[in-house]
C-alpha cells in the first residue's frame, strides 16, 4: 500500500512537460504531469526472439550480459541443473540474458536467480522489449468520459465514507454494553479495528485523489480537502503530495523512485539471515507496522541510494525530498499534522489514552499496514522489470506495475486503488470512480505489457519479500535476484 505514486487543463489528452520538481504554482508540481508522458512511437521489430510471450529485440540481447555480477560462489541448485537445456534457454531469454550460451553457462548465468525460476504461480514477466505503442494509443482507446472530474460524485464517495466511519464509531460504543458478553469483546474489538481502519484507507485514498488533483477540476478544493483528510489520518499532507509526484515519475527506474529504490547486493545482510523464514517473517511484519511511520514518512527508508546520509524526512521544509520553492506547502502540512496529533493527546488527557487507542490509534495502525501492503505489492514482484540508464522512460516505468485484488469488498472499500492500479500509473490524473471501465479498455491495448496478478495476498507477499533480494548494477534492464552467494 508501493511499497504507492497533472496541469490543470481540462483536456487529459495534453501533451506532457518536462519534470520539474520546482513549485511555483500547484500546476506545475510533480502531479501536474501525472499520467502522461510523452514518449515517441516505437516501430515494432522486424527480427524478434520470442519466449513465453516476451519479445527481444537483437540490440536488446547484445545489451545483455551474460555474466552480469554472477559471483562464483553461487551455485545452480539441484533443481535448475535438472530443468532441459531449451527451458533454460526461456528462463534466460526472459530475463534479457543471451539465451545461445552454452548449458555451463546458462546454468551459472541463471544460478543468483534461485527459486524464482522455480515459480509457477506468478503470471508472465512484463516483456523487456520496448512497448510497441505509445500513451497515445492508450489514452485512444479510453472512453474519454474516463478522465471527467465530478466534484459532486467525489464528495458523495466521501460522504459515504464518512459516515461508515461515523457509524462504526458509534457501533464500537456499544461493545461495552452490560448486555453483550464479557468474551465476545475480545472478537468484537478486533472487528472493529480492521473494519474501521479499511474504511479509513478508503478516506486516505480520497486524499491520495486529492493529491493527483483527481477529486474535482479545482485545486484549492482539492489540496483544502486533502489537508483535511490526511492530517487527520496523521500524514503531512502536501510533503506526502510531493514526494509521491515523484514516485510517479520515476516508477521503475533503479536511481530515482522515490519510495520502491531496488536494493542492490552491497546493501545486503548476512546470507544466512537473508534466506532465514524467522528473519523474514520478523521483517515482514516490522514493515507492515513501522513501515509507513516512521518508516516512510520520517525516514524515507526504501529510497533511492542518492539520498543516502541526506535528510529524507517528510516535516523537515529543507529535506532532500524538497526544492526550496516547496518549503511554505511542508510548514502547511506540519502544521495540519501537529493540530491533528494535538487533537490526539488532547483527547487522551480528556477520555484516557485506552478508549483513544480503542478507537482512533489501532485503526490508524491497521490504515498504516494496508498502505505499506498495498504499496509494496504494487511495484515489488518476481515478474515486474526495473530499469536505469537509457533504458528508462516515464512510460515503461508506468508500466512497472501490477492490479491486485484484495476481494470485492476490499476493492470496493479502497476505491480500487489496488486492482486497477496499472490505470493509475497511466492517467493518475483520472478519478477512481471511471479506473474499472478505464481498466478494461487498457487491458485490452497493452496486451501482454498488462500486469494483473491473481495470486492470493499473502501468498504473494511471502513470495516477493522471500525472493526480491536485490538487482544487478550493470545492466540496465533488471529483473530482482534471489541467491547473491
Amino acid at each position: 500500500m508501493d511499497s504507492l505514486p497533472l496541469t490543470l487543463c481540462h483536456d487529459p489528452y495534453q501533451r506532457p512537460q518536462p519534470y520539474n520538481v520546482s513549485l511555483d504554482r500547484f500546476s506545475n508540481s510533480p502531479f501536474s504531469r501525472m499520467g502522461r508522458g510523452g514518449e515517441k512511437t516505437v516501430t515494432p521489430p522486424s527480427k524478434s526472439f520470442h519466449a513465453h510471450g516476451h519479445s527481444l529485440t537483437a540490440s536488446d540481447l547484445s545489451r545483455a550480459d551474460a555474466a552480469s555480477t554472477i559471483s562464483s560462489s553461487v551455485r545452480p541448485s539441484k533443481s535448475l541443473e535438472a530443468m532441459p537445456t531449451e527451458e533454460l534457454r526461456k528462463k534466460a531469454l526472459q530475463y534479457g540474458h543471451d539465451a545461445s550460451a552454452d548449458r555451463a553457462s546458462l546454468l551459472q548465468i541463471l544460478a543468483p536467480y534461485g527459486d524464482i525460476l522455480l515459480r509457477t504461480d506468478a503470471p508472465p514477466s512484463l516483456p523487456l522489449a520496448p512497448p510497441p505503442f505509445t500513451l497515445a494509443d492508450i489514452k485512444a482507446a479510453v472512453p474519454r468520459h474516463c478522465f471527467e472530474r465530478s466534484l459532486t460524485t467525489s464528495f458523495f464517495h466521501l460522504a459515504c465514507d464518512l459516515v461508515l466511519v461515523a457509524l462504526l464509531g458509534y457501533l464500537a460504543t456499544l461493545i461495552g454494553h452490560p448486555d453483550v458478553p464479557t468474551m465476545s469483546r475480545y472478537l468484537l474489538w478486533p472487528l472493529y479495528w480492521y473494519a474501521q481502519g479499511s474504511v479509513l484507507t478508503g478516506v486516505w485514498v480520497i486524499a491520495h485523489e486529492c493529491g493527483h488533483q483527481s477529486f474535482s477540476p479545482y485545486e484549492r478544493v482539492n489540496n483544502l480537502v486533502g489537508w483535511v483528510l490526511h492530517s487527520a489520518l496523521l500524514v503531512p499532507y502536501h510533503s506526502w503530495r510531493i514526494s509521491h509526484g515523484k514516485h510517479h515519475n520515476n516508477t521503475g527506474s533503479c536511481e530515482n523512485d522515490e519510495v520502491f529504490a531496488p536494493p542492490i547486493k552491497e546493501d545486503l545482510m548476512d546470507e544466512i539471515l537473508l534466506h532465514s523464514p524467522l528473519a523474514n517473517l520478523a521483517q515482514i511484519i516490522i514493515m507492515l507496522t513501522v513501515g509507513w511511520m516512521p518508516g516512510y514518512l520520517l525516514m524515507n527508508a526504501t529510497g533511492p541510494r542518492k539520498y543516502k546520509g541526506k535528510n529524507n524526512s517528510h516535516f523537515d521544509p529543507n529535506s532532500a525530498l524538497f526544492s526550496p520553492k516547496d518549503r511554505l506547502d511542508i510548514i502547511w502540512s506540519d502544521i495540519g499534522f501537529f493540530l491533528a496529533l494535538a487533537g490526539v493527546v488532547w483527547a487522551c488527557t480528556q477520555y484516557g489514552f485506552s478508549t483513544v487507542g480503542k478507537y482512533y490509534l489501532l485503526p490508524y495502525m491497521v490504515v498504516n499496514y494496508h498502505l505499506v501492503l498495498i504499496t509494496y505489492l504494487q511495484h515489488t514482484d518476481v515478474f515486474i522489470p526495473h530499469f536505469r540508464g537509457a533504458e528508462w522512460s516515464w512510460f515503461r516505468g508506468a508500466l512497472c506495475t501490477v492490479d491486485r485484488s484484495f476481494g470485492w469488498l476490499l476493492d470496493h472499500t479502497f476505491h480500487h486503488i489496488s486492482d486497477t492500479h496499472v490505470c493509475h500509473h497511466i492517467f493518475s490524473k483520472m478519478p477512481f470512480y471511471h479506473a474499472q471501465e478505464a481498466s478494461e479498455h487498457i487491458k485490452k491495448a497493452l496486451g501482454p505489457y498488462y500486469l494483473k496478478d491473481d495470486t492470493p495476498i499473502w501468498k504473494a507477499l511471502w513470495r516477493s519479500y522471500t525472493l526480491c533480494k536485490y538487482v544487478d548494477t550493470d545492466k540496465n534492464a533488471v529483473f530482482y535476484k534471489h541467491r547473491a552467494s
